[in-house]
């Protein structure tokens, strides 16, 4: 017996160097040890009064370790008095021996107790101090946020952890043989597992419970909560009724999309029997001045082809909204079917986003141009009035206003485009701006003569060499001016023959207008004619003069003149001078001014030495007609 009580000492004196020399022994190994030492006293209590036996020693030596008792004899039932006695004695002993070392073990537990509420006590401040800059990481499953990690484990950062925890909880809702109240929860001395039979779920530490305010094992209990409602519902979801349910809607939506199709091109069909009928009714042929551009049978054609495209259209639109819905039926397509459907709805989102962002300025664009608008609608009325000259502008001609409308306007449409351009979509996008250089490019490298027509174009409208109507002589060409535009003036002949000319020509030609003169001092047209010295000249400037004023087309208000100009060898030079107004009837004029003179002539019986014309009077006749050789001076009978 005496052996079994040192025994016990042995046991807490082994206890007292570890407690002493600080090291970390856990409340529930030392509850465990103590639990022991009391087993073993209540065991001893009860076998004394009855007499203790050898097996009742065995079970002792086992319960207190490797350590082996030694060897007692055998007590035998009859023991006597005075062995009784002595076994009480040493049992008081090893009592108050328990004693002690229970006090010394409470003492020693206060001191780690403290040492632990400390440290606990610095983890927990600067727990408090992260929390409000440390965001958890969520623990998700199907979209739905369970609950959050903060602390690592095993190398395993909160972000890796809950990733991992979130694949375990998917994969065990996805079994069809699942049982969420069978998790459970299982606790060591250093961590608790949530798990579900051998496999573990998710753990908490003593750091996970100081994040969430609590101990382990009452995160664990709050949180295996969360995870079997969690799995109630994924086990809902797919379970074997939920699958059927499943397979009956795909079933259905293909129905459904299959008729939907036999009905739209049932729809059609009918659209098409009525575009038909509409050749013979409404269709009407389509025409440009005499070109028949469109006529009925075309019409028709055109109609159901755009009908046919639009039934298209729908169909394929209804495919789009269908697929996606058939993926989301099951949950393993599920992922698939969203990203179907984001193919279809980011597009129409962005254009509406687009729509919305860019209602201000389309608002802003709107206002510059209906400002350009009217600004523009104001010159065209300040032209109309200064081309009707209604309005008299100093120094502003009214064959000015239009061309000056028609500039003002292309600078006011520029300058809206200018103030336009940076609220226009993707101005700013590279493409935008490499396709307006781009632009910009074509135009400056093909356009140097047209600029220079242009340019030229302007500076003949405010030169003013000439107008619209006017006769006038470029070089060899003579006619009148029947088109003037930026590019290019056009001139038709006495011949009807139309001439193009570049302005730009024109800048670089001596331009001769008649119309101008004519209209402001009349026109000088003018005729030479060689006569014999034998005739005086008095008598031949006499009959020019007459010959002139009795041509139609020439005014008598200044009078026509005659001017000598010069003296041949055989004959001198007269030339004949006559005013006109209409420029236009110059060619007419002349042939009737010559015919007046050959008759004026004949009738006075003076010879016409033109051109170069010599006569001879020797006998020979003279050179005129022979009913005017009358007489000289002398009409013909």
């Amino acid at each position: 017996m005496s052996g079994i009580i040192r025994k016990c000492q042995k046991h807490f004196v082994c206890l007292k160097p570890f407690l002493k020399k600080g090291n970390t022994l856990s409340k529930k190994k030392i509850i465990m040890d103590m639990k022991k030492i009391h087993l073993f006293s209540l065991c001893l209590l009860l076998a004394i009064p009855a007499g203790l036996s050898a097996q009742v020693l065995d079970k002792v030596r086992n319960i207190l370790g490797t350590d082996s008792l030694p060897t007692a004899t055998e007590v035998k039932a009859d023991t006597d008095s005075t062995t009784l006695i002595r076994i009480r004695e040493e049992l008081a002993a090893a009592r108050l021996n328990e004693a002690n070392l229970r006090m010394e073990l409470e003492q020693m537990k206060l001191v780690a107790y403290a040492a632990d509420s400390v440290k606990l006590s610095k983890q927990k401040t600067r727990i408090d101090s992260l929390r409000a800059v440390t965001q958890g990481m969520p623990v998700v499953v199907d979209e739905d946020t369970l609950f959050y990690l903060y602390a690592k484990r095993g190398g395993l950062t909160p972000q890796q952890r809950a990733e991992n925890v979130s694949n375990e909880i998917t994969a065990l809702g996805k079994r069809f043989n699942l049982y969420p109240d069978s998790v459970y929860i299982e606790s060591t001395d250093i961590v608790t597992d949530v798990m579900y039979k051998d496999k573990v779920i998710v753990s908490f530490t003593d750091q996970d419970g100081l994040w969430e305010s609590c101990t382990r094992d009452q995160l664990a209990a709050a949180k295996r909560q969360i995870i079997v409602e969690k799995l109630k519902v994924m086990k809902e979801e797919h379970g074997f009724l939920q699958l059927c349910k499943r397979i009956a809607y795909f079933l259905l939506v293909l129905l459904g999309q299959f008729l939907l199709f036999k009905l739209t091109n049932w729809l059609f069909r009918k659209l098409k029997v009525r575009i038909l009928r509409l050749r013979n009714t409404r269709l009407k042929s389509f025409s440009i001045q005499d070109f028949e551009l469109l006529d009925t049978q075309k019409q028709v054609k055109l109609l159901v082809f755009v009908a046919n495209l639009f039934r298209y259209a729908i169909m394929l639109l209804q495919l789009l909204l269908t697929v996606p819905l058939l993926f989301s039926i099951f949950p393993q397509t599920k992922d698939l079917a969203y990203q179907l459907f984001s193919y279809i709805w980011n597009p129409v989102k962005s254009i509406l986003y687009g729509i919305l962002a860019y209602i201000p300025n389309l608002f802003t664009i709107f206002v510059i141009y209906m400002a350009i608008k009217y600004l523009v609608r104001m010159f065209r009325y300040l032209a109309d009035e200064v081309q009707s000259e209604r309005l008299k502008l100093n120094g502003f001609y009214p064959d000015w206003a239009m061309p000056t409308y028609h500039i003002i306007r292309f600078l006011l449409y520029a300058f809206m485009i200018a103030m336009i351009y940076p609220y226009l979509p993707g101005s700013n996008s590279g493409v935008f701006q490499g396709i307006s250089v781009f632009v910009g490019l074509i135009v400056s490298l093909g356009s140097s003569t047209v600029i220079g027509n242009i340019i030229a174009g302007l500076v003949i409208t405010y030169m003013r060499p000439f107008k619209l109507g006017d006769r006038i002589q470029l070089n060899d060409t003579t006619g009148n001016v029947v088109e003037k535009t930026p590019l290019v003036t056009r001139i038709r002949t006495p011949k009807n023959e139309v001439v193009t000319i570049p302005n730009s020509f024109i800048m670089s030609s001596h331009t001769v207008n008649f119309s101008q003169s004519a209209r402001e001092y009349g026109l000088i047209i003018h005729s030479e004619v060689t006569i014999g010295y034998d005739v005086p000249w008095r008598l031949v400037n006499k009959l020019l003069t007459e010959a002139a004023l009795n041509t139609p087309g020439v005014v008598d208000d200044p009078r026509p003149f005659v001017l000598s100009t010069s003296l041949s060898d055989w004959y001198p030079v007269y030339q004949v001078n006559a005013y006109i107004k209409d420029a236009d009837k110059l060619a007419e004029i002349y042939s009737n001014l010559h015919q007046n003179i050959q008759d004026r002539f004949n009738a006075e019986g003076v010879e016409i030495m033109s051109p170069h014309y010599m006569a001879m009077r020797d006998g020979n006749d003279p050179a005129m007609p022979k009913d005017d050789l009358s007489g000289r001076g002398k009409q013909p009978e």
